[in-house]
């Protein structure tokens, strides 16, 4: 059974990953930072279900506890699917964003991409397969108002994505990133209303969760062994 470990798994889309993970046939490791219970609960109803999962809780902007708590899970194997999702949003205009603002995003999701993923590196060749794939967005590709350190961060994973995707190649692993536009959660219901969605998507509905999941699964799975470095948008038609 493959080991996988979703970052911000118990957010709405972090868990509808780890669902299609467990669904597949992996076992998931269901990291949280602030959601222990809901990663709880999440890995819980995956166990219910019939698949295999676990908790671990650690702030990857941390590096020393993230490494301590990686080295844990890797006492039981290596992991072989890693799905970068954690991030947060501290948006502001640029002329009135505070440094800790710009600071703790870029952390959160660039800096704990390396946190994450570096010490994962060397157990994972020495498997021969791999499966990397990083959650960004398409405030990276096209920019958004008042979010130009979310766009940094998500914009900076492209460019490790297919560094690290040429680096990896010939062991077997492949690099990937997704690129969401406006997709269903409670975070996106406070940003936008129904007819703010029906103006941006030319779809003129938000993407469902599992949509997404479903994508990362697939560049999980065996049959995208020959798909790597690449930024795959799933918007709507946005851009």
């Amino acid at each position: 059974m493959r080991r996988a470990l979703v970052t911000g798994g118990s957010g709405a889309l972090g868990a509808a990953i780890s669902r299609t993970l467990a669904g597949a046939g992996c076992h998931v490791a269901i990291h949280a930072n602030g959601g222990g219970s809901r990663a709880e609960a999440l890995a819980a109803e995956i166990a219910a279900a019939g698949g295999s999962a676990e908790t671990v809780t650690f702030d990857v902007t941390d590096a020393e506890a993230t490494t301590s708590a990686l080295e844990l899970l890797l006492e039981a194997g290596p992991i072989q699917i890693l799905v970068n999702n954690a991030g947060i949003h501290e948006d502001a205009v640029m002329p009135g964003m505070r440094r800790d603002q710009w600071t703790r995003v870029i952390d959160v999701s660039l800096n704990g991409f390396f946190n994450v993923t570096q010490p994962l590196l060397m157990p994972m060749i020495g498997t021969r397969w791999g499966r990397i794939v990083s959650v960004s967005s398409v405030a990276a590709i096209a920019g958004n108002r008042g979010q130009t350190n979310y766009a940094a961060a998500k914009a900076g994973l492209h460019g490790a994505t297919r560094s690290l995707a040429l680096e990896l190649a010939p062991r077997g692993i492949t690099v990937n990133a997704v690129a969401p536009g406006i997709i269903a959660s409670p975070m996106a219901e406070a940003a936008f209303d129904a007819e703010t969605i029906k103006r941006m998507v030319p779809m003129k509905r938000a993407g469902r969760p599992e949509e997404v999941a479903d994508l990362v699964g697939f560049l999980a799975s065996d049959r995208a062994s020959y798909i790597s470095g690449q930024v795959i948008s799933i918007n709507g038609a946005m851009i």
